[in-house]
């Protein structure tokens, strides 16, 4: 690649010489510039390993065509000799005489004092050379025996694998010796078989000199270390560098003796300063006084060095005329050096003249001024000249390498072409053997897998097998509506006469229901609904492991009809393609068995050749032809239409499954509440339901509550008498225990026998309340199936809670060895039956989940005959409170998590019932355990802002309502889940200060605290804050052990003022 060197004046193209040391890649070429003078201009320094732009088209190697040997630091080509020996015969020119001074770019360095040089004007020798070497070397003689140590051979070179003249130094072994290209000066072991013999001609002498610094050598105690870095030092200043050389003295060994200077620095002031060398005594002056000649002589031999020679011979023809691109190519850059305002170079005489005359002043210039503008004209025409005459040379040069590398080319097609007819037959019968390999295991496979048949079958399946709806459903779907009709009637009826007529009306109806309750049982008995239904499900889940998830289906009925169509289309196209190969192939088979015959030189069967042979490229050529378009032919690769058809089909069908689908479970369920019907109207038909159980059980409750108050008079009357003694009241307080187990036993008899009533009247019976009003069944109903007028608190061994009493009445007492708490609210003829609504809408919520829903239990609802009270029985945990633990025993990060997270669970099933809880503080929150927390109940009394409103939302120093509610408002589930967040900080901070913002919200940024709980924080402190069930699915919870654990009874903890406790047993387990 070409490239300008440093002073502009020609481009040149530089790789390594032999043994050059450089970081270069690889690829065997770098590009390098020349440094030299800008005022004396330099010609090129080739070495060896470097490569040329273009030479002439003799050089041919081994290989093909040679690429020829690189030049380093060519300067202009028009400062070279003239080329004017014969093209066979290679000129040098000799040794300068001694004290002589001369332009050389270094190629070479041995040590800190030592390197090797070309003269700049050496570079046409150099081509020459490397032309000849080019050619003569691929076809001569390897050297073997014992070489001459005195003759230069040609030596090709490790790195470029280039011809170079060499001298053998050295016999390592009978298979290497080490050589010295003489023209570059460095050395290298090479075979044997790459050392030429070369002709006379170039047995020459060398183009490269050693020099060594004037008055320096090597220290004899330097290190090696010092050594290469000398040898780097010299390098960095002489290599590919253009240098002013002043001989001194000459060894006897031909190394010359020399002031060096490059750019006016002394190279041999710079080694000695930088320590890699040390000044000595220099031999004896050889030619001394040749160092004080004139200036103008070193000047004179500079101006001489710039002479443009002509390239041509005495017959007007140039020389190596392959050449001439590259040269015309270097005239056009001098050319563009001059029109930019660089100096002209002049004839050699004039340049010699001007050396006289440059003290001349202006007006002993001679008057002949325009005579000197035309000669001037006619220069620049003549370098133009030339410049355009070394374009063509390299142009001409450039097209000449091109059309080797095409005839290269075509050599190498027409041998692969000859080596492809050689094995044609062959390799034709290989690939055909293989692709009916490959055909035998795609029709295998395709028969295993028929195409488009589980479709097809699908199709069958919900077209021809689907069950039809029974007749009788129909009508008893209209008869069921009908009866629920009459039971809602009969349930809003107030009228005593109008609600006769509906009884009646209902019973008729509900002798109908019967009748096509028995039809459809029936018919569906013959039904195989189940088996139906297990075909459907493996038929969709098959069906999906191959499309996917089904999308919404086209209404048409015609999608069926177009996919068999274009099944059938898709099938009589491969049977077609199949056909074709089946006929190509027993045509190849024939041709065989007749060629067989042909070939037997046993058989007398004699037969035209040509007639047996035949067309055989056609055959074979039909044969792939049709194997090809069989196999490409692939029955599961669609088009977007193809698998738009597919994937309507598929959606038509798994929309009929699923709406078969449908049709089974309304039928089953249809089924199994007629069957349902049928058991309970069996037993109801013909009879009615009455109260007489419970107006019984009633009765013995009374007896026994009056008996039990009679016992608790007769101990009060025993504690004050004169004859107290500690047997009789204690015989009197078991009798009052069992009393008192006895009436909670009836009481447990009585809430059963009003849940079975309250089953009738749900199911069967709407009308009982009516007829029995004096029985309260609506009362139980409403409440929950909490309320009970049976049990009353006088009757219960009940202790004031005074500590706790500051708000309500509170009283605790014990069922059976649990404790309960009776929370007592003050109510009115307005508010008792809003409370009870509320009490109601809590145990349902409750109800759905029991144990797990992460709410209070609540056991009873009871009215006090005195005093204008309802009273509400819960489990009493003593101690268990968020605030009671954290101030004796605080709960670890791990049991806070557990416990938050049951309180999640409760606000969950609140939050899904569409309660807000509105009272949500560490009063009310309870860790049973330490492990199971548990939202508690809340003022039924309040409405859900005035709860939120009240002063106990706070928790330490942290306000538990949410800036929405300071704002005015109503209360939320997001209200409850912000009270949430404040304890769980608070839970979590321990005794570490915070702060909080305006808005009265923590920051949580500041706190030390879990990452994790952190980030859950965040999410409920902010705007858009998360719901209970998200906080169930946050990652600080998916660790947490979340089984719950019953609670054990009567654990003795310091007693707090809002106390609500749960009870993980169901009522039947605490009062029987």
């Amino acid at each position: 690649m070409l490239m300008m060197s440093k002073t502009g004046k020609l481009p040149i193209r530089c790789t390594r010489h032999p043994g050059a040391s450089t970081d270069a890649p690889d690829e065997g070429s770098r590009r390098s510039t020349s440094e030299g003078s800008g005022e004396a201009g330099g010609e090129g320094v080739v070495r060896a390993g470097a490569s040329l732009p273009l030479l002439p088209s003799c050089l041919s190697s081994r290989a093909g065509t040679h690429r020829p040997p690189p030049f380093c630091a060519l300067r202009d080509a028009s400062a070279g000799h003239a080329l004017t020996a014969p093209q066979e015969s290679v000129v040098m020119d000799g040794d300068a005489d001694y004290g002589k001074v001369e332009d050389v770019v270094g190629c070479h360095v041995e040590d800190a004092v030592t390197f090797w040089a070309q003269n700049v004007s050496r570079y046409n020798d150099l081509l020459k050379l490397s032309c000849a070497l080019a050619e003569a070397c691929p076809r001569a003689n390897a050297v073997f025996g014992t070489p001459d140590f005195s003759k230069i051979y040609g030596g090709c070179f490790s790195e470029d694998g280039c011809w170079y003249r060499c001298m053998v130094q050295r016999v390592v072994n009978n298979e290497k010796c080490q050589v010295l290209y003489i023209d570059y000066g460095n050395s290298e072991v090479l075979n044997r078989s790459d050392i030429v013999e070369i002709p006379p001609n170039l047995q020459c002498p060398s183009v490269a000199k050693k020099y060594a610094l004037w008055g320096l050598q090597i220290p004899t105690h330097q290190n090696l270390n010092m050594f290469d870095q000398g040898k780097k030092f010299l390098s960095s200043l002489v290599f590919e560098k253009e240098i002013k050389i002043r001989h001194k003295a000459k060894h006897k060994d031909g190394t010359i003796i020399a002031q060096a200077e490059c750019e006016k620095i002394d190279i041999g002031e710079e080694v000695a300063k930088a320590g890699f060398a040390a000044k000595c005594t220099p031999p004896g002056n050889t030619k001394d006084a040749e160092e004080k000649k004139p200036d103008v002589v070193e000047n004179q031999h500079r101006k001489i060095k710039l002479t443009v020679p002509l390239l041509i011979n005495r017959s007007g023809h140039t020389l190596y005329s392959e050449s001439r691109g590259y040269f015309d190519q270097v005239a056009a850059s001098t050319r563009n050096r001059n029109f930019t305002g660089n100096r002209m170079f002049a004839p050699k005489e004039k340049m010699l003249a001007s050396t006289s005359v440059s003290d001349t002043s202006l007006a002993d210039i001679r008057p002949d001024q325009k005579l000197s503008e035309e000669k001037e004209v006619l220069r620049r025409e003549h370098v133009n000249l030339l410049q355009r005459q070394k374009e063509l040379e390299l142009k001409v040069q450039q097209l000449k390498c091109e059309l080797q590398r095409e005839k290269e080319a075509s050599r190498k097609t027409a041998e692969s072409f000859e080596e492809t007819l050689r094995t044609y037959i062959g390799t034709k019968m290989r690939s055909l053997a293989a692709k009916v390999k490959a055909l035998k295991e795609v029709r295998h496979t395709s028969k295993n897998s028929c195409f488009g048949e589980q479709l097809s079958e699908a199709i069958k399946v919900v077209t021809e097998g689907c069950l039809i709806v029974p007749c009788s459903l129909e009508k008893l779907q209209k008869i069921w509506t009908e009866y629920d009709l009459a039971q809602e009637r009969i349930q809003l009826c107030r009228n005593v006469d109008e609600r006769d007529e509906l009884i009646t009306k209902r019973d008729e109806v509900q002798q109908n229901l019967y009748s096509a309750v028995e039809e459809l049982i029936l018919e569906v008995d013959q039904l195989p609904l189940s088996e139906r239904s297990r075909t459907l499900q493996e038929l969709s889940a098959s069906l999906e492991m191959v499309y996917g998830q089904g999308s919404e289906a086209d209404d048409s009925e015609e999608i069926f009809q177009q996919f068999f169509k274009w099944k059938n289309v898709k099938m009589k196209k491969l049977i077609c393609v199949r056909n074709d190969t089946d006929t190509a192939l027993q045509i190849l088979a024939d041709w065989f068995s007749g060629i067989v015959k042909c070939f037997d030189l046993m058989s007398e069967a004699s037969s035209d050749l040509e007639e047996v042979v035949g067309n055989l490229d056609e055959i074979l050529k039909k044969v792939e032809l049709a194997i090809c378009e069989e196999l490409d032919t692939d029955l599961h690769e669609y088009d977007e239409t193809e698998k738009g058809i597919i994937m309507s089909t598929y959606n038509k069908v798994i929309h009929k499954v699923c709406q078969e689908q449908s049709m089974i479970t309304v039928i089953k369920n249809r089924y199994l509440a007629s069957v349902e019907f049928k058991k309970q109207a069996e037993e109801w038909l013909n009879r009615r339901p009455d109260i007489n159980n419970l107006l019984l059980i009633k009765k013995t409750v009374k007896s026994l509550k009056a008996q039990l108050r009679w016992k608790l008079v007769e101990k009060n009357n025993f504690e004050e008498s004169d004859d107290y003694s500690e047997f009789e009241m204690t015989r009197i307080k078991e009798e009052i225990a069992d009393l008192r187990n006895r009436v909670l036993q009836g009481i447990s008899k009585e809430q059963e026998e009003y849940e079975k009533l309250t089953h009738l009247v749900q199911k069967w019976f709407p009308e009982l309340p009516l007829l029995y009003p004096e029985a309260g069944i609506l009362n139980f109903m409403n409440s929950g199936g909490l309320l009970t007028y049976s049990l009353e608190r006088d009757l219960l061994d009940a202790e004031p809670m005074k500590e706790l009493s500051t708000k309500r009445p509170l009283v605790c007492s014990e069922i059976q060895g649990q404790k309960v708490l009776l929370k007592g609210y003050s109510v009115d003829v307005s508010s008792e039956a809003k409370v009870i609504e509320r009490v109601a809408k809590y145990h349902r919520a409750w109800n759905q989940q029991k144990e797990r829903s992460g709410l209070l239990q609540l056991l009873f609802l009871l009215f006090c005959k005195s005093d204008p009270l309802v009273y509400l029985m819960v489990p009493y945990y003593p101690g268990a409170s968020l605030g009671a633990l954290q101030a004796d025993t605080p709960l670890t990060l791990e049991e806070a998590l557990k416990v938050m997270k049951g309180v999640a669970q409760g606000l969950q099933t609140l939050h899904g019932a569409n309660i807000v809880h509105g009272s949500l503080h560490g009063n009310n929150v309870f860790a049973v355990n330490r492990k199971q927390g548990i939202v508690g109940d809340f003022d039924f009394t309040k409405s859900e802002e005035q709860r939120a409103a009240a002063n106990t939302m706070v928790v330490g120093t942290l306000s538990l309502v949410s800036p929405e509610l300071k704002m005015g408002q109503p209360a939320s589930p997001a209200s409850d889940m912000y009270a949430y967040g404040c304890l769980l900080f608070w839970l979590c901070i321990q005794n570490q200060e915070f702060s909080t913002k305006e808005d009265g919200t923590p920051e949580v940024d500041v706190v030390v605290m879990d990452d994790k709980v952190k980030s859950l924080l965040l999410n409920l402190f902010c705007c858009n804050r998360l719901t209970a069930e998200q906080v169930l699915r946050h990652n600080c919870f998916l660790v947490v052990d979340a089984v719950l654990v019953s609670p054990q009874p009567g654990e003795e903890y310091k007693p707090c003022e809002e106390h609500d406790s749960e009870k993980t047993d169901g009522k039947k387990n605490v009062i029987k």
